[in-house]
């Protein structure tokens, strides 16, 4: 198999940059996870790098099935509800009967043998993009990419949705602390600041 990759994380803040030079995504409230193909090998890795294949049957399924020959993506593994919210609980618990596990990819570390961290970000997502829609499924999405962090907070807010990413679009990928810059919602931290007391985390 391919190595694993160190991801990047982000940095904490509480409002979101401003500028031309960044780009700002949902911050879906999952588990971070890193897809590896290489040939018919398939691994499904959490941000520490340990092997979460077997936990997650159904994007190991859909991996083993995109038109490429390698590939490893930076993603975020959800449940979502039947209203189309993430659930955390749920994909902690692994139950809930009206619960779907779907995987958004919002990175290319590598493809088809080159590592393309050394591209711009939205070089790489277009390339990841034109990878996962060749291959149509519910499970396996590309995180949308939006231009106004503020806007994107509020709604994020209104929907009790975590929080977002932002990164400058013209950036490397860089493993551990880098320059992706994290928001999470106020809804979200009054809805969750016992979470880690209950998920041990």
């Amino acid at each position: 198999m391919t190595p694993f990759i160190v991801p990047a994380q982000p940095i904490l803040r509480d409002r979101p940059p401003k500028g031309e030079s960044w780009v700002h995504e949902v911050k879906f409230d999952g588990y971070r996870v890193q897809l590896h193909k290489d040939g018919k090998d398939i691994a499904i890795y959490s941000r520490n790098g340990i092997d979460f294949t077997s936990r997650f049957p159904a994007i190991a399924y859909v991996l083993a099935h995109l038109p490429t020959r390698s590939v490893i993506i930076d993603a975020e593994a959800v449940a979502v509800t039947a209203q189309g919210l993430p659930n955390f609980a749920a994909l902690h618990r692994k139950a809930g009967k009206t619960e779907d596990i779907c995987c958004y990819a919002f990175d290319l570390l590598r493809h088809n043998s080159v590592d393309t961290r050394a591209l711009p970000l939205l070089a790489r997502r277009a390339k990841l993009a034109n990878l996962v829609d060749r291959f149509d499924n519910g499970c396996l999405l590309v995180s949308e990419t939006f231009f106004d962090g503020e806007r994107l907070l509020t709604e994020c807010e209104k929907r009790g949705i975590e929080g977002i990413v932002s990164k400058r679009k013209h950036a490397p990928y860089r493993s551990g602390k880098c320059d992706w810059i994290k928001v999470k919602t106020k809804a979200w931290r009054e809805a969750n600041k016992y979470r880690g007391e209950l998920f041990n985390q």
